[in-house]
């Protein structure tokens, strides 16, 4: 029997959705393992979403709260979370900025082997082996580990988020890890963070995305399309080269990697760069003026038109519709 060890991300009291798809991992993983999963919150004031995290259908939910977590450093989050995952056999975060920067320094302190990214994980009889993009997502490899403890950060948008349940998991108290010495030389200065009403890019059910071809007309013809679907709001690495749009919208392998429910491609040729950050949306909806273009081979519904009039006819349509 061995256990799984989901470090949770939390903000502002409330789980990330990121958490719920490192969830479903655990549970996949744990049934073949013979084990159970536990999910651990760390930082100042995590106890909050507690809560939240007991309807997760883990055995336990361990909180390890103390006043030095309260702004994130890894020198100083990794001492207690390689401390806690000593007792699990798989140690399990979401590639976000978080999980990717955390869990190869939890992973080096264990001594143990790091999987990093996966989109799968494979079982066969009780053991583990994981498989992971490569370029852009036009190739996959498949690794194991044979270390006793694994450390794994899956892709978000690979791994459906687990709803939350009628029960509850019993909440335990882990006392913090005392940081090295050396980690004091590591000093939080602040966080600049982009804020606005839309939803987060990376946990939106529904995503509208703009290429270069909207030009400086980017936020005036995309924003009412956003608005009316109550959208995050993305853009191709080329509108962001050009500067249309903010760097942090990019969608693509280097920019962020997105699954929702419904995502729009507007003026986006579909660059294998971009198409590694969004192919896994559910339905994907383009909107472009070349009928030859890479994004109409992954959209489910494809429409060539120009989009400064495509776009506006659709958000009049959609208003009628919910009128």
């Amino acid at each position: 029997m061995a256990d799984v060890l989901v470090v949770a991300e939390a903000a502002e009291g409330k789980l990330k959705k990121t958490t719920h798809s490192a969830v479903t991992f655990a549970q996949k993983a744990a049934a073949a393992l013979g084990g159970t999963y536990s999910i651990l919150l760390i930082g100042d004031a995590v106890g909050a979403a507690a809560p939240e995290a007991a309807k997760l259908g883990a055995a336990k939910v361990l909180v390890a709260e103390d006043a030095s977590l309260k702004n994130y450093l890894a020198e100083r989050y990794a001492p207690t979370v390689a401390e806690v995952g000593k007792g699990f056999a798989v140690v399990v975060g979401t590639a976000s900025a978080f999980g990717k920067d955390l869990l190869p320094r939890v992973a080096a302190r264990l001594g143990a082997g790091y999987a990093g990214d996966i989109s799968e994980v494979l079982t066969d009889g009780g053991k583990l082996s994981y498989r992971r993009p490569m370029f852009a997502g036009n190739a996959y490899g498949t690794c194991s580990i044979t270390t006793p403890i694994a450390v794994v950060s899956v892709r978000q948008s690979a791994f459906p988020a687990v709803e939350p349940g009628a029960g509850s998991s019993p909440v335990e108290k882990v006392a913090p890890t005392a940081a090295a010495a050396a980690a004091g030389r590591v000093e939080f200065v602040s966080l600049d963070q982009v804020k606005n009403e839309r939803p987060e890019l990376t946990e939106a059910r529904v995503v509208v995305s703009g290429g270069r071809a909207l030009k400086e007309r980017f936020k005036e013809v995309l924003d009412p399309l956003a608005d009316v679907l109550g959208a995050a709001m993305g853009a191709s690495r080329a509108a962001c080269d050009a500067g249309y749009a903010a760097s942090d919208l990019q969608v693509g392998q280097t920019g962020k990697v997105v699954a929702p429910q419904l995502y729009f491609a507007i003026g986006i040729s579909g660059a294998i760069q971009h198409l590694a950050g969004m192919k896994g949306s559910k339905v994907i909806v383009a909107v472009n003026k070349d009928g030859e273009a890479p994004i109409f081979q992954v959209a489910d519904y494809g429409l060539v038109a120009d989009l400064f009039n495509a776009v506006p006819e659709l958000v009049k349509a959609i208003d009628a519709a919910k009128s």
